[in-house]
């Protein structure tokens, strides 16, 4: 990975249906070689509800109509892993990575992932963990991460979502990842409990310290803001 830098595009928020289809279409342009290089997208959704090919019924006790009733979006996609809840407050990550400059091996793709964020939460002397059996991250047994992807000829999509000031209140709606019993918490919580306080640049300073992390995790040189062509355009 010797001076291959990665590209992240920060998109803000965007509704779930647009993104999905744009990471499709990223996805297909590095599969073709239309999109040279590997691309971290970064941004929030709305209110949404997703359900990964592992989802269970028991992991959506709420009726996906009432759901949307109360402003929640529903979508059933690709992605491995069960049910998880997006919204403002989540640093949302998708990368459109090509393992075949990196590893073919999706189990140490999400390790990766992990340990990325990991590190960063690291710089917030918020402690992260894993938790055998299961893919995401923890901090003092509580979930802080979630992390599902799809692959197709070695190019992956989907991601992450890390709660940073997310209202936390919609994961009572589900059974985050299929997980019973699973606590759920934020980087806001967490510094709240340790007594810091303010998150006015929270959000600004966890995304610089997870691109950091991306950048170190998987050998990048550096990385470079870009803006995207609009969907009409790619």
């Amino acid at each position: 990975m010797a001076g291959r830098r990665l590209a992240v595009a920060d998109l803000g928020t965007v509704p779930y249906g647009a993104a999905l289809e744009r990471q499709r279409g990223l996805a297909e342009d590095r599969i073709a070689g239309r999109l040279a290089d590997d691309l971290l997208l970064l941004l929030e959704h709305p209110p949404v509800v997703t359900l990964g090919r592992g989802a269970r019924d028991s992991s959506l006790p709420i009726a996906p109509e009432l759901l949307r009733r109360r402003g929640i979006e529903v979508f059933e996609i690709e992605r491995g892993g069960d049910v998880t809840y997006h919204g403002p407050g989540q640093l949302v990550g998708y990368p459109i990575f090509d393992l075949g400059g990196h590893r073919r091996d999706l189990h140490w793709f999400l390790r990766q992932i992990e340990e990325a964020l990991i590190v960063a939460l690291a710089r917030f002397g918020i402690p992260g963990e894993r938790r055998d059996g299961y893919t995401g991250v923890w901090t003092a047994g509580r979930k802080i991460a979630s992390i599902g992807i799809h692959v197709r000829q070695w190019v992956t999509w989907h991601g992450f979502a890390l709660n940073v000031t997310t209202d936390l209140s919609p994961f009572s709606l589900i059974v985050p990842c299929g997980i019973p019993d699973v606590v759920m918490t934020s980087v806001a919580k967490e510094l709240e409990a340790q007594g810091h306080g303010g998150t006015e640049n929270l959000g600004t300073e966890v995304r610089e310290a997870v691109v950091e992390a991306f950048v170190r995790t998987f050998g990048f040189s550096g990385a470079d803001t870009v803006e995207l062509a609009s969907s009409v355009e790619r």
